[in-house]
């Protein structure tokens, strides 16, 4: 008998047919009627961003051998849990790196680089009124304080840099773990404080590890340069929300660029979502077409581990 396993999000169609060759696919949202029913079923089990996977769902899913992460981040995933009962974790560590460079990229040239289209029927007063009103600022010469120097962190840093930024680097990991992995570009190594205080903007790639909730906080945003730039496209709980709006109420000259939210969607009354110098969207940073295939790469890795085969990226 085929073993069945249940995607309860999104997922490449060109990568579901090919798991679909091979087991019992079936597709069934985690919040639709019957979901824990057809867990009992399940031997294998694909999530996106949004299933959580917890000490409850895997009692309602006795037969469980493998959860798989199309992404990168396992913050919705218990993996003590999951191993506990003998359930195998896998994800894609490096499915979104590009793409999510790339768009923190593009919202630093948002910020400081603005570009208005002209109106079709814009005469010659609105284009050259235009032309002088949307004058930008250089990334060159800016610094870029990158919070968390992994595998986004490290490439946005090289990117950066390429551009002509100054980049400085905070991790919890030794300086010479860092460098060792970082590429041959010039950073620097700091702390967290001093970074806060010396960046130009500021970006956030830090891990889903319960240490790091609220690790941006009303002290840490008080170190901040008052027209600094703060972006988070990682995860939502690492910033106190309520914190940052105060900050951004009393820095009208500092902005922040939200992605990512806790929780998502942001609730209707956000104080974050009324101020004008904070632009909040709708977790965009991984999707492209490359990226969310290589996210659903996934199906490689739950196929094996139900095959009795070692995977290539489990959970660490």
């Amino acid at each position: 008998m085929a073993h069945r396993v249940i995607v309860t999000e999104e997922l490449d169609e060109a990568k579901a047919a090919w798991l679909g060759e091979r087991v019992d696919l079936v597709r069934h949202r985690f919040d639709a009627p019957g979901f824990e029913r057809a867990l009992a079923g399940a031997d294998g089990l694909i999530v996106r961003t949004y299933t959580v996977v917890d000490e409850a769902l895997l009692a309602a899913a006795p037969r469980l051998k493998v959860v798989g992460r199309a992404g990168v981040g396992l913050d919705s995933i218990d993996v003590a849990a999951c191993r506990a009962a003998g359930v195998e974790v896998v994800h894609t560590p490096d499915a979104n790196t590009q793409a999510v460079v790339e768009y923190v990229l593009g919202l630093l040239l948002d910020r400081f680089r603005p570009r208005t289209d002209l109106a079709a029927d814009a005469g010659d007063a609105a284009f050259f009124a235009l032309r002088k009103s949307e004058t930008g600022v250089e990334l060159a010469g800016m610094t870029l304080g990158i919070l968390g120097f992994g595998r986004i962190g490290k490439r946005l840093g090289q990117a950066a840099a390429a551009l002509g930024m100054a980049v400085v680097a905070a991790d919890v990991l030794p300086e010479q773990t860092l460098r060792a992995a970082a590429g041959d570009y010039a950073w620097d190594h700091l702390s967290q404080a001093e970074l806060l205080e010396r960046a130009d903007v500021v970006t956030l790639h830090a891990d889903g590890r319960e240490a790091n909730r609220h690790m941006i906080g009303a002290a840490e945003l008080e170190r901040l340069k008052p027209g600094a730039l703060f972006v988070n496209a990682a995860r939502g709980f690492l910033v106190d929300g309520a914190a940052l709006a105060g900050w951004l109420r009393a820095n009208p000259g500092g902005s922040a660029v939200l992605d990512v939210h806790d929780p998502e969607p942001p609730p209707a009354d956000d104080p974050l979502r009324t101020l004008p110098n904070a632009r909040l969207l709708p977790h965009l940073a991984s999707r492209t077409v490359v990226a969310l295939a290589n996210m659903s790469g996934v199906v490689e890795d739950v196929d094996r581990v139900l095959r009795g085969q070692t995977p290539r990226h489990p959970a660490p």
